[in-house]
């Protein structure tokens, strides 16, 4: 059987586990989303489109994404303060992957049954 994972992602140290669940938690997946529709957003603009999620966790998600390197958070020297969230390449790159699967899970969501 070929490896599909030579480096590991099973075992329980692997530094994926921590990306993985930075990247896959529902309001990462939400705000990698909404930054890959093209142009650098507010935090508010952020927050409009990841319907439901609170500031502090906003806050926290844009925190943790950016330390990961897959958000940049540009801060204009103006007041009132202007913030604007952006993918890095790899951001892009991992929205790249991530807009597919989305795509997949909105077309079928119909499909199951939450009962």
């Amino acid at each position: 059987m070929r490896e599909l994972y030579p480096d590991g992602v099973f075992p329980e140290a692997c530094p994926s586990r921590t990306l993985l669940d930075h990247v896959m938690s529902k309001w990462g997946v939400l705000v990698l989303l909404a930054l890959s529709e093209g142009e650098p957003l507010r935090w508010s603009e952020v927050r409009r489109r990841a319907q439901g999620v609170s500031e502090k966790m906003l806050a926290q998600t844009l925190r943790t994404l950016a330390s990961d390197g897959l958000v940049e958070r540009h801060a204009r020297p103006v007041v009132p303060p202007h913030v604007e969230y952006f993918l890095t390449p790899a951001g892009e790159q991992l929205a790249g992957h991530l807009v597919p699967l989305m795509q997949w899970i909105a077309g079928h969501a119909g499909e199951v049954d939450t009962s």
